[in-house]
């Protein structure tokens, strides 16, 4: 490899890296903003653990950033992976479907990862830094350590050269991970109550259910969909009516 290329990956690296974290700045920020305005005084007292979570949150997005970059340099340089930019290059359907396909990985993913961060020895050397947001706010969505950070790091970047893509689909998975990360740990449920507890609703994760696993630890453990906590039997349900002050 050249040092022209080498030059051109690490530039690749930061610019993601910067993406990254601007776009958690301005996600948990704007989430944190509604939540004073729509929950007054629920992160009262919080200052000391929101500053410790924005700083663990922009050593993740390095983390984040660093193999994103790798990725995007190799798609656009040498065709790496296996994302396109012409909708006709496979059959419209695949869009959505592809979606689906990504955040079920994903989510798969997360749910044996994360269980295997609450074993005794992981959740102490890395997922304790997760849990001591107490209770979480919107900027503890990428509040991680390295280790963690790592293993959510590499996923998206893996699953890019398995199967294929377009790039604005890429671009809604990244924004639903984004969404979702962010909404599952403001302490309070965004989304209507009709939803949370309609037919839809009790197949996918909101604050109402990922609440539970920060009370409990041992249970909730999944990112989008309640799949693999039902098939498991670690789903606990959602926390009680009038948790989040509604």
């Amino acid at each position: 490899m050249t040092e022209t290329a080498i030059v051109a990956i690490a530039l690749s690296a930061l610019a993601m890296t910067v993406i990254v974290a601007v776009r958690y700045l301005l996600t948990s920020g704007g989430f944190a903003l509604a939540t004073r305005s729509v929950r007054p005084g629920l992160y009262s007292g919080l200052d000391s653990q929101i500053g410790k979570e924005i700083r663990w949150s922009l050593l993740s997005a390095a983390i984040y950033g660093i193999p994103a970059g790798i990725v995007a340099w190799g798609w656009q340089e040498r065709g790496w992976t296996q994302i396109y930019t012409d909708p006709a290059a496979m059959p419209l359907w695949w869009m959505p479907v592809s979606l689906l396909v990504y955040l079920f990985a994903h989510d798969t993913w997360f749910y044996w990862t994360h269980r295997w961060m609450h074993w005794p020895r992981p959740f102490r050397i890395a997922h304790a830094v997760h849990h001591a947001s107490r209770p979480p706010t919107a900027w503890a969505a990428m509040a991680f350590h390295p280790i963690e950070a790592i293993t959510g790091a590499v996923v998206i970047p893996a699953l890019v050269f398995l199967v294929p893509i377009h790039v604005g689909v890429l671009g809604a998975v990244l924004a639903i991970m984004t969404i979702m990360g962010v909404t599952n740990h403001m302490g309070w449920e965004i989304f209507p109550r009709a939803l949370v507890h309609s037919r839809l609703g009790n197949m996918l994760i909101t604050a109402s259910h990922h609440q539970v696993h920060h009370e409990k630890y041992r249970c909730n453990y999944g990112l989008y969909f309640r799949f693999w906590d039902r098939l498991c039997g670690t789903d606990a349900g959602l926390a009680k009516p009038g948790w989040d002050g509604r």
